[in-house]
């Protein structure tokens, strides 16, 4: 399992830097989306026998896919870091490169309405599903601790971005990484983050930093 751990979230990712990627990262994200949907079903199917019989199973609770009840108590907390990430990010972007300040809503309006609508769909959740639910049930006996399995998450989901070609991709999604993985291990939903995710990756594309994010530093320009 430790072989596969490294495998699957450190040895690929970093290959995926250096390869070029016919279609882009979403068609293997969602490969890899389809894959950990088939593994959870099978411990959804393991945990049932299990508790049927009163044997010991995987430990998989299915609503921590969901969990939707878990949502409306943390997004004060959730919309007041993410009002200071925004204001943070316009400032940074105004400083430091303004001419691109709100680039893709002004220049591109129907791409911007159109990543509104499918990249919380195609993207934050596959890669939610991935990089927190799948990552944090699956590896959580070697992984140890919590905050050890949080930082391998967050360091892995910055790895997954190398294929950006620039640091800023890594940097934000490191930090992001980090935060998605406390809050579904305090939450155990995955809406909820995904609700977060979609939040901060918005924001991204919205103030202008988009660009950091699609095929390496070309997006925008």
């Amino acid at each position: 399992m430790v072989a596969e751990f490294i495998l699957v979230f450190f040895v690929l990712p970093v290959a995926f830097a250096f390869v070029k990627i016919p279609g882009g990262p979403i068609p293997i994200l969602l490969v890899l989306t389809i894959a950990v949907a088939f593994y959870f079903r099978r411990e959804s199917r393991r945990q049932r026998e299990a508790d049927a019989t009163g044997a010991e199973g995987p430990g998989f609770d299915r609503r921590d896919l969901w969990r939707p009840e878990a949502l409306r108590p943390e997004l004060p907390r959730i919309l007041r870091l993410w009002a200071l990430a925004a204001v943070l990010a316009v400032a940074a972007v105004w400083v430091f490169d303004r001419e691109h300040l709100f680039d893709l809503p002004r220049h591109n309006p129907g791409l911007w309405a159109l990543i509104v609508v499918a990249y919380p769909v195609v993207s934050v959740y596959p890669q939610e599903l991935l990089f927190r639910a799948f990552l944090l049930h699956r590896y959580r006996r070697i992984l140890r601790t919590d905050k050890i399995a949080a930082a391998v998450s967050a360091v892995s989901f910055g790895l997954a971005h190398l294929l950006f070609g620039n640091p800023v991709a890594v940097v934000l999604t490191l930090a992001g990484g980090w935060l998605f993985a406390r809050r579904y291990q305090r939450t155990r939903s995955l809406l909820t983050v995904c609700v977060e995710h979609a939040a901060y990756g918005l924001l991204i594309f919205t103030v202008g930093l988009g660009r950091y994010f699609y095929h390496g530093t070309n997006f925008g320009n």
